[in-house]
């Protein structure tokens, strides 16, 4: 429980505040302060130093007591987050929350992965990087589902070039309508069959094409930040990178706003609430809860930016209650926390390649294959079973070397297992986008608390109808085109899980052109109080079925040069 009511007020006064230290935060704090604004970066985890702190990055299997596999004890602490399966591994669990300690509800299960330090999930992040198009901002208008984009890519497009250049994504450009181009660095290698399933794709469809993945590693040159250099092909990128090849916020943007002088970070500071002037009809500032003394605070500042997470962002502003805003913050239409969206994967195909036996690869690629959306895109492409789209990720391996141990075998045979890999094997899986519907949403239980006295989150979302249709075809596709290139044992498979699990959470705070029905503006700012922008995956008002979380950058770097601009004018 808090141990202390009161509210110490700091004296001190900042030009802004950004909430939250991950993709978006970082973004936030890089641009605000290079435009000259004293900035207070608050994060209500710990405090992660970048390469200090990787404390597993250089460590071996071999390394970790019992082969990595947690204790009881910390299975029981992180239930929940096990779910993804990324917490089976001593590796990278400890970026993970405890879900003792940081509990939440579920009307339906609902798997909300969060990391509670500075860096936040930029840390962990699987480091996919692609831009909406224009059929993702016209998509609902068209569809006539939930509300339109109050933007298109020509609004986003020069933030979305600034973005790229910045953190560095690697890619090839293919000049497709559904995935725009980019300002990228030289691509990774596809390995012999990927190529090979690349030109029978080519071959047999005039609609689809197979390229590598467009993600956010240095593959030339160096970038802004910590020391950033290439890509170091090891795949330990979910321990934290020592030398900065794939963008975090903690070795790229908070390092450019604590070089300017402007920043001013303090982790274990939990934000609760906005607190609201009726008078001006501006936000003043935060009430903050130190979560290791449990002492309240609230800091002031001309403009606040709330980059928490789709999920942690709404539940700061439905916390923030006022005669004004008896729903929350920014509520008027009612739709604060609704229309809740993650991608739906985990459904596709697999299979084997006969051939190529005298080919390997060097090193461990971080990155797989993209194939992007073909769906829905107009012409012979329309579905009628269902809206919207996917696009396939994946990649081909060889089999280990391990499968020779466990057969218990001794002399030349062993030998020989040991010294040759297993065949050729490769795996397509779809992702695809998910609706914005009202019904799936996230409201607070005041009567269950955290240890903070904080009501905690439930979640009640599910997918519908449209996802399950369009999985069918997710499978179907993915088999035919493995078995027109040649693979055998072919097999599909559709395992959808729960929302959550894409760890996209979008959409609780969505942009909008008219109040009534959405919480922000073009800008990002909440309608009815204008100094307040929301710039993380809550708003979001329609998914794509691309990675989200360059948009989330593109967006908050445009809301950043956007508040700068009304805070010179005096707007605010």
């Amino acid at each position: 429980m808090r141990k202390n009511i009161h509210i110490i007020t700091r004296e001190d006064e900042y030009d802004a505040i950004v909430v939250g230290t991950g993709i978006s935060g970082g973004w936030a704090a890089k641009e605000l302060t290079e435009k000259g604004l004293k900035t207070l970066v608050l994060e209500r985890g710990r405090m992660v130093k970048h390469v200090d702190d990787y404390t597993t990055a250089h460590m071996d299997p071999w390394d970790f007591p019992n082969g990595g596999q947690p204790t009881r004890e910390e299975k029981a602490r992180q239930f929940k987050q096990a779910r993804t399966g990324y917490t089976v591994n001593k590796a990278h669990s400890h970026f993970f929350v405890d879900d003792i300690d940081h509990p939440y509800n579920e009307v339906k299960r609902f798997d909300w992965m969060r990391g509670y330090h500075v860096g936040g999930r930029s840390i962990m992040w699987g480091r996919q990087s692609y831009r909406l198009s224009d059929i993702d901002f016209e998509a609902n208008l068209k569809d006539g589902v939930a509300v339109d984009w109050p933007i298109r890519y020509r609004d986003l497009k020069p933030w979305y070039d600034h973005v790229e250049q910045y953190i560095g994504v690697s890619g090839e450009n293919l000049g497709l309508k559904q995935l725009p181009d980019g300002k990228f660095l030289k691509p990774m290698e596809l390995n012999c069959v990927e190529n090979h399933l690349k030109e029978n794709i080519s071959k047999n469809y005039n609609d689809r094409v197979l390229t590598i993945g467009r993600t956010a590693h240095i593959t030339e040159g160096t970038k802004e930040g910590l020391g950033r250099v290439n890509c170091q092909f090891r795949n330990r990128c979910m321990r934290g990178c020592p030398y900065g090849a794939y963008f975090s916020s903690l070795s790229s943007t908070l390092p450019a706003a604590d070089k300017t002088g402007n920043m001013t970070l303090i982790p274990n500071s939990i934000v609760h609430e906005i607190t609201y002037d009726p008078e001006t009809q501006l936000a003043t500032g935060v009430k903050v809860i130190d979560s290791e003394t449990g002492e309240s605070y609230e800091y002031k500042a001309k403009v606040i930016f709330l980059c928490a997470s789709a999920i942690a962002s709404a539940s700061i502003m439905m916390q923030s209650k006022s005669d004004r805003f008896p729903n929350g913050l920014g509520n008027d239409s009612g739709e604060l926390g609704h229309n809740v969206m993650d991608h739906h994967f985990r459904v596709g195909a697999s299979g084997n390649f006969d051939g190529f036996e005298d080919k390997y690869y060097t090193g461990r690629r971080p990155n797989g294959i993209y194939i992007p959306r073909f769906r829905n895109l107009g012409g012979a492409t329309d579905q009628k079973d269902f809206l919207r789209g996917y696009g396939y990720q994946g990649g081909a391996s060889r089999g280990d070397w391990s499968e020779a141990i466990s057969e218990m075998k001794y002399g030349a045979d062993l030998q020989q297992a040991i010294l040759e890999p297993g065949a050729w094997n490769i795996g397509l899986t779809a992702f695809g986008e998910t609706l914005p519907y009202h019904e799936n949403k996230m409201t607070l239980d005041y009567e269950k608390t955290d240890k903070w006295g904080l009501p905690t989150v439930t979640f009640d979302a599910e997918f519908k109808q449209n996802e399950l249709n369009m999985r069918k075809d997710m499978a179907q596709q993915a088999a035919e085109m493995l078995e027109k290139a040649g693979f055998k044992n072919i097999s599909t498979y559709d395992s959808i899980g729960a929302p959550g699990l894409g760890i996209h959470e979008m959409g609780t705070a969505r942009m909008g052109r008219d109040p009534k029905t959405s919480v922000l503006n073009g800008n990002n700012q909440v309608h009815a109080v204008r100094n307040v922008y929301v710039t993380d995956g809550a708003a979001m008002t329609s998914a794509g079925c691309q990675n989200p979380s360059l948009t989330y950058m593109a967006l908050t770097a445009r809301a950043a040069n956007h508040a700068v601009d009304q805070l010179k004018k005096m707007n605010f």
